[in-house]
């Protein structure tokens, strides 16, 4: 296998009119059936790059290291047997970790690659599991590797220790029909399982689940919601006190829809609790992501419906992606979407069309699913009663994807926020504080290593902007460059970038 070429390029103190500063880039040359890479931060550690690479001899992990200046510190191929499937990665301490199911030894056991962030030499743990399972989250502590997914509907949890080479099914789960929203790891090495099941009256509610870091269940808690009340999906936040602040989204009974956020504390030690609602309807700014006179109608709707006394309603499709404290306040982030479906009939399709082979996920009763569709993101703050001290929001414009994950991400500095995506090459941004728009919607276009470049499309896969470290982000894909003495080439790009106020 040939070695890969660096084109390095530092833009130093370069900064554009949205205060936004690009301060490095890096591209690596992709030629024509090249995979690109994908990117792991590793906070002031630096970056991974890694891709798979398949030979008709063997399979390979291409991994490079570098560090916050793009410098490499090490590059390598991990080898791989044909037998492992790739099921999830993860850095956490700055070693990267990969998970693997190995088939050869049936459905149930994993393998899991550690590779050491200095050197990049590694070892192989091989993982007994007892349940066929598929992990769709993987964390990583201290002292344990934790596999989380369903069986027959039902969440479970793998715990394998380091020390002593074991693993177990984590107690006090394999009860009942569920979903996982998060597993969250605590810097003591302890960590939650948050799950969206039914309680002992038949409601659909918020289980927290504390264990410590060998596995052992801790604590097991139920959020005591309004019996009218569904919680649907939430995020936690472990405090010095060890008081659980958790967040998220709530609806009506039997409903996947969202009407509101909630914001609950509790107290493991007393089993106390406090929990708040808010329909969508009564924060300030929810709908500014609306043309102005949608907004306007809705509202007005809104005051209508509380003169005469009635019930006021909006559904939404939510995700609750981060809750952080800062300055005494909670602050929340989350995204609004919906899934696009065309309406067309099977016998319509010509050979060459790619639904008429689509199978049963995409084309059913007529309608192909077309993807998901994000409206807004929303951020607010609240104090540490829960009570909600301000709101704003972020139009999302043209955002498509087939998998649900975050786009908009948030710099906060002082009391003033940030709020920025990345599409086809621009960051879009706005800055907040509080209610207020300081600098509304703007658009910065990502820099290239000339002047003389000229971006002549983006990939079909969509670029990814991501935290890093401290007050960078970094932002990578694929661009297709021309350059009138250098000639048109393709690359791999990342940007360093941050944002000052």
């Amino acid at each position: 296998m040939r070695c890969i070429f660096f084109c390095f390029a530092l833009i130093t103190s370069l900064s554009l009119s949205g205060q936004v500063k690009q301060s490095a880039r890096l591209e690596l040359p992709l030629y024509q059936g090249e995979s690109k890479f994908e990117i792991v931060p590793s906070s002031n550690r630096g970056l991974y790059l890694y891709r798979w690479i398949s030979t008709d001899q063997a399979d390979a992990l291409e991994l490079i290291k570098l560090d916050t200046a793009f410098s490499v510190i090490w590059r390598g191929f991990l080898p791989l047997d044909q037998h492992l499937k790739f099921l999830s990665l993860k850095v956490a301490r700055d070693n990267f970790y990969v998970l693997f199911r190995r088939e050869n030894q049936g459905r149930n056991n994993f393998s899991l690659y550690a590779i050491e962030g200095r050197t990049g030499n590694f070892i192989r743990h091989d993982i007994k599991n007892y349940i066929t399972f598929t992990p769709l989250e993987f964390q990583v502590t201290d002292s344990a590797a934790l596999m989380a997914g369903y069986f027959n509907r039902v969440p479970v949890v793998t715990h394998f220790d380091f020390r002593s080479n074991r693993s177990k099914i984590l107690p006090g789960l394999l009860n009942e029909i569920g979903e996982l929203t998060q597993v969250k790891t605590n810097d003591d090495g302890s960590f939650n399982v948050l799950i969206a099941a039914r309680n002992y009256a038949g409601q659909k509610t918020i289980w927290i689940k504390t264990y410590d870091p060998s596995g052992k269940l801790l604590s097991n808690i139920p959020l005591e919601s309004e019996d009218n009340k569904t919680l649907i999906f939430a995020r936690s936040l472990k405090m010095e006190n060890n008081v659980q602040i958790v967040a998220g989204v709530f609806g009506a009974q039997r409903s996947d829809y969202s009407r509101g956020f909630f914001m609950a504390s509790i107290d493991p030690s007393s089993g106390m609790q406090q929990i708040r609602y808010y329909n969508f309807h009564e924060l300030q700014n929810f709908f500014k992501y609306m043309k102005a006179k949608r907004e306007i109608r809705v509202k007005k709707r809104i005051e209508r419906r509380k003169i005469k006394g009635k019930r006021i309603k909006f559904n939404y499709r939510f995700l609750v992606h981060e809750l952080v404290p800062h300055n005494g306040q909670f602050i929340l982030l989350g995204e609004a979407f919906y899934p696009h479906y065309i309406t067309a009939d099977r016998s319509g399709f010509g050979f060459f069309s790619p639904y008429a082979y689509s199978g049963a996920q995409q084309l059913r009763d007529g309608r192909i699913f077309d993807g998901y569709y994000y409206t807004h993101a929303v951020v607010m703050g609240f104090d540490v009663n829960g009570d909600i001290i301000w709101d704003n929001s972020f139009e999302i414009n043209d955002v498509k994807t087939y998998t649900l994950e975050q786009f908009v991400r948030l710099e906060i500095q002082d009391d003033k926020i940030v709020l920025l995506y990345l599409y086809e090459n621009e960051l879009r941004t706005k800055i907040i504080e509080g209610n207020n728009v300081v600098e509304g919607k703007t658009i910065e276009p990502l820099t290239t290593s000339s002047e003389m470049d000229e971006i002549l499309k983006e990939d079909h896969e969509k670029g990814d902007l991501n935290y890093w470290y401290q007050s960078f982000f970094y932002a990578a894909g694929i661009q297709e460059i021309n350059n009138p003495k250098l000639g048109r080439r393709r690359v791999f790009y990342v940007n360093k970038i941050s944002y000052d106020f």
